[in-house]
């Protein structure tokens, strides 16, 4: 199975072309990165071109380049309880070894095309494993009324509405209002 020409030109594509073919050679890099689009999940995620900053190590093995490396990122979204923004950020530590060829790697493992490699997709499933699915603004945050909608943090101590059970409305009228300064 053929896998597209990667661009040297994206800003996720790394060439390797230093390393050469030879076990041990190694080469480090810092790198500050355009965030690709469409990385997160439902309630948070890494903002489209934001700045990611990755510490990397490449290091030529038998079996071709292995990369290790953390990444930091700005993290953007909405609190699972109260709707606020959440405004995050995101440190990731990855490791992948990229294939000189397909004969040496399982299906699924990515291959060096040519002497280039993409860091993107290694860099989408370290953070999207890391995010949580329900972030919140706070951990004590008591999130939104059922019945009105009021931020409960932004609410009157004590807010509460008076529910009857719409079963038992009638009978309210049948009842005369009682007062407690009469019985005293």
């Amino acid at each position: 199975m053929n896998q597209p020409s990667l661009d040297p030109r994206a800003p996720w594509v790394i060439s390797t072309h230093d390393l050469g073919r030879r076990p041990g050679s190694m080469r480090e890099m810092h790198l500050v990165l355009p965030a690709p689009a469409d990385i997160g999940v439902d309630m948070i995620g890494v903002p489209k071109d934001a700045d990611v900053e990755l510490d990397i190590r490449l290091e030529a093995v038998m079996e071709g380049v292995l990369v290790t490396g953390t990444a930091w990122s700005p993290l953007r979204g909405e609190c699972a309880r109260c709707l606020e923004p959440v405004i995050s950020h995101s440190e990731v530590n990855f490791q992948e070894l990229f294939f000189y060829s397909a004969e040496d790697a399982a299906e699924g493992d990515p291959l060096l095309d040519g002497e280039l490699l993409d860091l993107e997709p290694v860099f989408r499933d370290a953070v999207v494993l890391t995010l949580p699915l329900s972030p919140v603004c706070s951990d004590d945050c008591l999130g939104l009324c059922v019945d009105c909608g009021i931020r409960l943090a932004d609410a009157e101590p004590g807010h509460t509405h008076e529910a009857i059970d719409p079963r038992w409305a009638k009978l309210q009228d049948l009842v005369p209002e009682h007062n407690n300064d009469q019985e005293s």
